[in-house]
């Protein structure tokens, strides 16, 4: 399990205004950690586009239009995830640690 790599994970259970069910995330801790912790953090996709959020990042998954949703990021137990669906090229990897830094950092 590498960072931004993409695969299946198990959102539920969860509660109010959490991504739920199956669906595919991509994972963004430190590979340190990955290979340390027994969690992962991860941004889940959704097929919903919004594409003027700010928070949100436009991809391709399994050859689908769908946006990486960072306002929805969350740590979940390394259980949940499945298989590899993909990774991130270089690019949308720095987009992405931007919007994260935009997000949460200073």
């Amino acid at each position: 399990m590498k960072r931004y790599e993409m695969r299946w994970t198990a959102l539920d259970p969860t509660t109010g205004a959490e991504m739920a069910k199956r669906r595919p995330a991509v994972i963004v801790s430190l590979d340190v950690l990955n290979r340390t912790l027994r969690t992962v953090t991860v941004c889940p996709l959704t097929t919903e586009l919004h594409p003027t959020w700010r928070s949100r990042l436009q991809v391709r998954c399994a050859g689908r239009r769908a946006e990486i949703a960072v306002d929805q990021i969350r740590t979940v137990s390394k259980s949940r995830l499945g298989n590899k669906l993909g990774a991130l090229n270089k690019n949308d990897a720095a987009i992405l640690r931007r919007i994260i830094t935009e997000m949460y950092g200073e």
